[in-house]
């Protein structure tokens, strides 16, 4: 279908600014391309329809508002010409670009013209609109360098302490407008210590959202609202959610460091944003004011990362101290709790859960009561305590040594794969370049460069993905001393204990694995007790 030829042209212009081309900057203003694009249209004694803005959205993306616009105009027939300053304002990325330009507008007749690039669809022949799909790749790969710097440049000032959240958490304000750390804030930090306490005491994330409600304790954006009068839609905002009340406990910002870079975005590419893993927060220590000691706070973290979370009575919201912990020898799953109220006094058990649900063609019933099995782990823990009071660095160099015959081998050969993946790395930096060169010298073809730096882009994200894997595995493999120092201190606050709790099983214990009944009752009943770091 060959495009209409139109004589009366209508003209859309289109300006677009990324967050990623700076603020002052004044050759991409959106100011500087309206003032050129419609010099450029009245020169030409065209008509100008409208101006079609998108401010602040990345060119890597056709889902902006503004460009949406100007397209529905283009097909509908509103406009049959669209003119930018350069190619990089209209997309970075070339095969949506290059779909445009090749295929969608000449169908609808529509002819589109980037100035600076000279970039001009009526006009196929010249030496311009021969490299066009090669200026649409370097700008798609330009897009992905300076996404990739302007990251940098906030990582880097985060590491100084500077604080990019608009807000501060709730617990604290922001006084000082240019050094931005956080300060406290009584009321709501009040309610902060509060949450921690109820979960080290054993009450779920539910219980406590509902103690919360009911008490009529504003939630956070409430607060918000009511303290600060920070306007906006309040719908759903009204009371506590298990989510608010998980990131409190979750958010090492209430223990006095500053903790950054928790959200990121999918890609250059694909700017929906999404949480980091915990090890990849930017964590500045001792930069404010705690609410929270440290260890309390690492107490917490057990309980949360804990093989399990437990499973709450359905009338207290109690999480007993072994829930989720205790497994089946045979069939190697988890243990039920069931729990009765006899004459006002509180029974717990435990039995295995197949065998509860299924029947004994599953497995056995495995069961033993808690209190039984509370006095086992106890006296174990004893045990453990007094042997590391008896002679604490005998635990650990037995510990390290043990440690150090597994991870040798592996440290090695992990390094040595690191060591070969980042220099291909940096080979490809060098051949994504001399591609572009090569290209605009003449030297290869067009297609081939296209395909050498497609090949090459796509090659480097699976090295960068890999990498980051090998890192992760280097850092867990050289953790045996920090492991064991962090189990040792755990233990020993434990000294003077007098019954099992929660956050001491979460903190120290990874399962309990129980063995069915014996037979023979002089013969001892099977019980293994796995620690998180193992001292014997």
């Amino acid at each position: 279908m060959k495009p209409k030829q139109n004589k009366n042209y209508i003209v859309g212009i289109y300006a677009r600014l990324s967050r990623d081309d700076g603020q002052d900057s004044e050759s991409t203003s959106i100011e500087n391309q309206r003032l050129i694009l419609t010099k450029y249209v009245n020169e030409k004694g065209w008509t100008l329809h409208d101006v079609y803005i998108d401010d602040g959205i990345s060119g890597t993306t056709f889902e902006r508002p503004g460009v949406q616009k100007l397209l529905d105009d283009a097909k509908n027939g509103i406009i049959n010409t669209i003119i930018v300053k350069d190619l990089s304002r209209f997309g970075r990325n070339y095969i949506q670009v290059g779909q445009y330009l090749d295929y969608v507008f000449p169908t609808f007749g529509i002819r589109f013209i980037a100035i600076q690039d000279n970039v001009d669809t009526a006009n196929r022949d010249n030496s311009a609109m021969e490299m066009m799909p090669i200026m649409n790749v370097f700008n798609e790969w330009h897009a992905a360098n300076t996404s990739k710097k302007v990251k940098s440049v906030i990582r880097a000032q985060a590491k100084d302490g500077k604080y990019h959240s608009p807000k501060a958490p709730f617990g604290y304000v922001i006084v000082d407008k240019d050094k931005r750390l956080p300060v406290i804030d009584e009321p709501a930090a009040s309610v902060v210590r509060r949450i921690f306490q109820m979960r080290l005491n054993g009450y779920s994330m539910s219980k406590i959202k509902d103690v919360l409600n009911l008490e009529g304790v504003p939630c956070p954006q409430r607060y918000m609202q009511e303290k600060f009068g920070k306007k906006g839609d309040s719908r759903g905002l009204k009371y506590w959610s298990m989510q608010s009340v998980k990131w409190i406990l979750k958010n090492p910002i209430y223990t006095g460091d500053l903790v950054q870079q928790r959200v990121t975005t999918v890609s250059y590419k694909n700017h929906k944003r999404i949480y980091r893993d915990e090890s990849d927060f930017l964590v500045i220590k001792n930069t404010h004011e705690p609410i929270i000691d440290r260890e309390t706070f690492e107490r917490i973290q057990e309980m949360l990362n804990s093989v399990s979370q437990g499973r709450q009575t359905k009338r207290s919201g109690f999480v007993h101290a072994l829930s989720g912990l205790m497994f089946c020898a045979d069939c190697g799953g988890k243990m039920r709790m069931s729990r009765s109220v006899t004459k006002g006094k509180v029974y717990c058990s435990f039995e295995c859960g197949d065998h509860s649900r299924l029947g004994k063609a599953y497995c056995f019933s495995h069961h033993i009561n808690a209190k039984d099995i509370e006095e086992v782990i106890l006296a174990d823990i004893r045990s453990k305590i007094d042997m590391v009071i008896a002679d604490e660095n005998a635990v650990r160099n037995a510990f390290l040594e043990r440690s150090e015959k597994l991870s040798q081998e592996k440290i090695k050969s992990i390094q040595n794969e690191l060591k070969k993946k980042s220099k291909r790395l940096t080979d490809l930096d060098v051949l994504l370049e001399n591609a572009y060169v090569d290209k605009v010298k003449g030297k290869i073809p067009e297609d081939i460069c296209v395909m050498l730096i497609t090949r090459y882009t796509d090659e480097k994200s699976t090295l960068t993905a890999e990498i980051e894997e090998l890192n992760e595995s280097l850092a867990k493999s050289s953790q045996a001393v920090a492991d064991v120092d962090e189990f040792i201190s755990k233990i020993k606050r434990y000294l003077n204990v007098t019954e099992l709790t929660r956050a001491m099983s979460v903190e120290l214990i990874e399962r309990v694995i129980i063995g069915a009944t014996p037979k023979d009752k002089d013969t001892p009943r099977k019980i293994q007790i796995v620690y998180k770091v193992d001292l014997v």
